[in-house]
């Protein structure tokens, strides 16, 4: 576990720093991030105030950077452009009503101590779904590089009108975008250089020396911000109940995404994770974006890694950024108004093209785990559109469940002189080896329940002192999931980093044959090498 528990607790000149370097990346993509919810730029803006700064106060992470983020301004225009058509001010209002509902859903959740919710959606799922998402926020972005539109919104019937009205592209604004991309991913591997900002800057000078005119390229066009009426949205009792069911799987999705981001650098850098204070600050944070008719916001992995890559050791990285973005607003806000619209695409295109890396899916295929589900997952959000994309991939990891994802543990003791390990629970009188601890899931691991049984051995290894071994029995696993190969990996290496050695006993040949694919470092072959739980009690030999 991290020992820099100082910079965690207390602002730093490495926050000031870190706070500055992202807040140039933070402002364009809210910009952006709004076009792709075909909402206003304020409800992007408002949203990024809205998240950094209730998250910054009331979250866990110290990398966590809460805003707009691609995924779920996708899913936002899928659920109410259906219901608003054209007219912008009934979309603020259905969006509205959707990001409070997200935010009382997570509320709920996190009162209710429901942490692990985003087990509902299996990892290979969510691994399609955002392959599936981010090709299709790409494409549409098109429309605004080539001025061109479509009728069509569904995605088969859209590429196909993109692509045979290729007469009429405006080539001016898709080499535009072209030039930005390559600067964006040049000026990308300095984190420190506001990449997105230098090209934000550059499209302004160009449409005020009229040259974005000429080139028939369009501009965001007028930002007006409004922070002195918060209020609920004035929709019918109908609409609100329509609504909900809209706003859970938002609020599924996108606590899924945040609660990846945050795990992933909390396991980097040794940091404890609290997951109800997280929804409960995410929950706040989206209710508070709602009331000034903002967009739903959540941890994205973008953001994220650009804080941790900008050295920031706490939480008021966040907050000096928002402050950097307040400023930026009240001084430049008429000039963020002459951004050229390819600009805005290539920042957007930019951003997801984490997501858009097949590879991500090539340990499914290594593995021969869950390969079709993801595969299912990324067609059904090309074939049936985003949001019924999404239902169907939450359907999908539902129907998967092959029993109650529970998390019970059973902590073992030697029974006498036998060689038998017994449940202490049981038998008091069973004896546990000094410096060892021994854990027996209950039930088979699976994408819904490993996070919650690994969290349980966490704490009971968080509560044992001097521990030199940890010996993980397997008996009631005839065979691993992806997700649950990802959990296991992950404990390995977080044990390791405690300076405790993993020991894997009684595991069954499928497997063996399955860790040995994998070939965690964390997770050698001695590790599992024992076949019953007296073996791994025992010191492994040295190689």
């Amino acid at each position: 576990m991290s020992t820099d528990t100082t910079s965690r607790g207390r602002p730093s000149i490495a926050d000031l720093v870190a706070g500055l370097s992202i807040a140039g990346l933070l402002l364009p993509e809210a910009v952006a991030y709004a076009s792709i919810a075909g909402l206003p730029p304020q409800s992007g803006v408002l949203a990024l105030f809205a998240g950094l700064l209730v998250y910054g106060l009331m979250g866990n992470s110290r990398f966590a950077i809460v805003s707009a983020t691609s995924s779920s301004a996708a899913v936002l225009l899928a659920a109410v452009a259906p219901l608003a058509g054209t007219d912008t001010v009934l979309r603020m209002a259905f969006g509205a009503g959707v990001v409070l509902l997200t935010g009382v859903f997570f509320v709920i959740a996190g009162l209710a101590r429901l942490g692990a919710v985003s087990s509902l959606i299996a990892k290979p799922v969510l691994r399609g779904f955002a392959l599936g998402l981010a090709i299709t926020i790409v494409v549409k972005q098109m429309p605004q590089v080539l001025d061109v539109h479509p009728a069509h919104s569904d995605f088969p019937r859209f590429v196909q009108e993109l692509v045979t009205s290729w007469p009429h592209w405006n080539l001016a604004g898709g080499a535009m975008a072209l030039i930005a991309l390559a600067l964006l991913r040049g000026l990308g591997r300095w984190r420190a250089v506001p990449a997105a900002l230098l090209v934000i800057a550059i499209g302004i000078g160009l449409d005020a020396a009229g040259y974005c005119k000429v080139w028939g390229v369009a501009a965001v066009g007028p930002i007006a911000l409004d922070f002195s009426s918060p209020a609920l949205p004035a929709l019918a009792r109908t609409d609100w109940l329509r609504l909900g069911e809209l706003a859970f799987a938002m609020a599924l999705i996108l606590y899924a995404e945040s609660y990846g981001s945050i795990r992933t650098f909390a396991l980097r850098h040794g940091d404890s994770v609290s997951a109800n204070r997280d929804l409960l600050a995410l929950g706040a944070a989206n209710i508070a974006s709602a009331l000034f008719h903002g967009m739903p916001v959540g941890a994205g992995y973008s953001a994220t890694s650009a804080n941790e890559s900008a050295g920031a050791k706490s939480r008021a990285a966040g907050l000096f950024a928002g402050a950097v973005v307040l400023v930026a607003v009240l001084t430049l806000l008429p000039w963020i108004a002459h951004t050229p619209e390819p600009l805005l695409a290539a920042i957007v295109i930019n951003a997801v093209s984490h997501s858009l890396n097949p590879a991500a899916l090539r340990p499914l295929f290594r593995w021969r785990r869950d390969r079709l589900i993801a595969l299912v997952a990324v067609a059904a959000v090309l074939l049936l559109g985003v949001l019924d994309g999404l239902l169907a991939a939450i359907g999908l990891s539902l129907l998967l469940l092959r029993g109650l994802s529970r998390t019970g543990v059973s902590w073992l003791g030697r029974l006498g002189d036998s060689h038998d390990y017994v449940d202490t629970a049981r038998h008091p009188e069973a004896a546990v080896p000094p410096g060892v601890l021994i854990a027996r899931p209950d039930v088979p691991l699976f994408f819904g329940n490993a996070d919650g049984v690994f969290a349980s051995i966490r704490e009971r290894i968080e509560a044992t002192p001097a521990l030199q071994r940890v010996v993980l029995s397997l008996e009631e696993s005839p065979d691993l999931d992806a997700t649950s190969v990802e959990a296991l990996c992950d404990f390995a290496q977080w044990t390791h980093a405690r300076g405790a050695q993993l020991v894997l006993a009684r595991v069954k040949d499928t497997v063996r044959d399955l860790l040995a694919q994998v070939s965690s470092a964390d997770l050698p072959a001695g590790a599992y090498a024992a076949w019953s739980v007296d073996d791994a009690v025992r010191p492994i030999p040295a190689a």
